[in-house]
């Protein structure tokens, strides 16, 4: 009884060697990582879905391209659809500006408003992906980790219990059982991490579609000419369809 007593996780730490004390210190890290990203990209995907929302609705709502200009000097393009509208906004009027004589601003408008508008969405779509690999390798390699541990602390209880001539159940079953947490620990490290990663992938797909949406209509918008002509009726109409997704998001 008093040796039962005394099993457990402390006890296997205790025992376990060199390599089973690392193979412990990786999944530790690999979990304190992993809930890192979690944590801090829930609060960033939550704020940038209230903000998104706020600007497209406001957006489809303005009497005139200068409102939405003075919301965005005001507040500042801090998520993915007031940034692709603030760099569309520049584009148009430095290429009506300068005329496109730069190699770089090569083309009619709508071309150099494609190029602009596609490198933004390129780098929201770096940010939204920021992280998503490191939870795809933990949740993909911390089971594998915790059953190396497991396998070599098995490997050293047998080699102990062989040592010893006790091989009796009783002192099998604890050493082994003990082992055996290490693949527990393996596959806690890795279901929240699998979890969120689907989770913000769907997210990022939902977010991305929503944002080619509103690119394939703010361009159109804005070759077209319209300085504001529009009323804010005609505004709403256009962006329902896009309100509902960004909300969605």
């Amino acid at each position: 009884m008093q040796t039962q007593t005394t099993l457990g996780f402390a006890h296997f730490l205790a025992q376990a060697d060199g390599l089973g004390k690392t193979l412990f210190v990786i999944l530790l890290t690999m979990s304190v990582v992993s809930w890192y990203f979690i944590i801090t990209k829930a609060i960033s995907k939550w704020r940038q879905r209230r903000e998104s929302g706020r600007f497209v609705d406001l957006f489809w709502n303005a009497s005139s391209l200068e409102e939405v200009r003075n919301e965005i000097t005001t507040h500042g393009a801090n998520e993915p659809f007031s940034h692709l509208t603030s760099h569309a906004l520049f584009a148009r009027e430095h290429h009506e500006r300068t005329g496109g004589g730069k190699l770089g601003e090569a083309g009619g408008l709508g071309d150099f408003l494609t190029r602009s508008m596609r490198k933004v969405i390129d780098e929201e779509t770096a940010k939204l992906e920021n992280g998503l690999t490191v939870l795809a390798t933990v949740g993909s390699t911390a089971p594998f980790v915790g059953l190396l541990g497991t396998v070599w602390g098995v490997y050293g209880a047998l080699v102990s219990i062989g040592m010893s001539g006790a091989g009796t159940l009783d002192k099998v079953a604890g050493p082994v059982g003990e082992a055996l947490i290490m693949t527990g620990l393996g596959l806690g490290v890795a279901i929240p991490a699998v979890v969120a990663y689907n989770s913000f992938t769907r997210h990022n797909r939902l977010t991305l579609s929503s944002l080619d949406a509103f690119a394939h209509d703010l361009f159109a918008y804005l070759t077209t000419g319209a300085h504001g002509q529009q009323t804010p009726g005609r505004l709403a109409g256009i962006g329902n369809k896009l309100r509902t997704l960004a909300q969605g998001v």
